[in-house]
């Protein structure tokens, strides 16, 4: 009797190991699952640290909307990526408006701070550009009107520099009376352009320059699409008008 009793309390033993074993793997994961519970700053820390490289890669994939709903949730590497694909457009288009490098480079910059500071009111409905661009031109509109005595006068000796680049450079296949004449008329195109009313030209420059369609000029200046077309179309007529000399 006493060896079969001690036989059993050897299997018992011998059986209770394997168990006894699984246990402690069972409570170091429920260890590992409470510590982060009641320290959910690692959590956070945790995933900070992993999410920007993925995120990056991401961003490529989303739609311009979808990547300011990230700014707008707190996502600040998803600002920095609107801000790298759009900041040269936004000079171009400020030096449209502006007609000095310097200063359009502030007012480009001007809003990118102004999308960051409205980043909690920005919605969806609308493309992120149509947004951007509304306000770009309220902010180009304020500046000339706050500037009007200092508006530029276009000169022939002066470059047309954007970003840098100087677009008037002179064509080496061109004589010297071609690149006079062609020097003239884009200075002329200049004058022109910025003498329209001031909702035409900001019309002209996103449609000639910065490549809007009918529909985004329209929501840019809360105007319907046909009467975006009347707009342009009597800017481009006012424009034929003054330059019947050049074109």
């Amino acid at each position: 009797m006493s060896t079969d009793s001690g036989d059993k309390s050897g299997r018992r033993s011998r059986t209770k190991g394997p168990e006894s074993s699984q246990l402690s793997e069972d409570k170091r994961v429920s260890m590992g699952v409470s510590s982060v519970a009641l320290n959910p700053g690692l959590a956070g820390l945790g995933r900070s640290t992993e999410r920007p490289a993925p995120a990056a890669v991401a961003l490529e994939q989303l739609s311009d909307a979808e990547v300011m709903l990230r700014v707008r949730a707190g996502d600040d590497p998803a600002f920095d990526h609107l801000v790298q694909k759009f900041r040269r457009p936004m000079v171009h288009f400020m030096y449209r408006m502006c007609r000095n490098q310097g200063t359009a480079e502030e007012l480009a910059q001007e809003v990118f701070l102004r999308v960051y500071r409205s980043r909690e009111s920005y919605s969806a409905e609308a493309k992120f550009t149509t947004w951007l661009y509304r306000i770009a031109t309220n902010l180009a509109m304020n500046h000339a009107r706050d500037t009007k005595q200092e508006r530029f006068t276009a000169s022939l000796d002066e470059p047309d520099d954007e970003s840098g680049l100087k677009i008037d450079v002179a064509d080496n296949r061109a004589t010297a009376d071609q690149e006079m004449l062609r020097r003239e008329r884009l200075a002329a195109i200049r004058r022109c352009v910025e003498e329209l009313p001031e909702r035409q030209r900001v019309a002209v420059i996103m449609h000639k320059y910065q490549d809007l369609d009918y529909r985004e000029i329209g929501a840019v200046l809360k105007l319907s699409e046909s009467a975006t077309k009347s707009l342009l179309f009597r800017a481009y007529e006012t424009l034929r008008e003054r330059l019947k000399g050049f074109i």
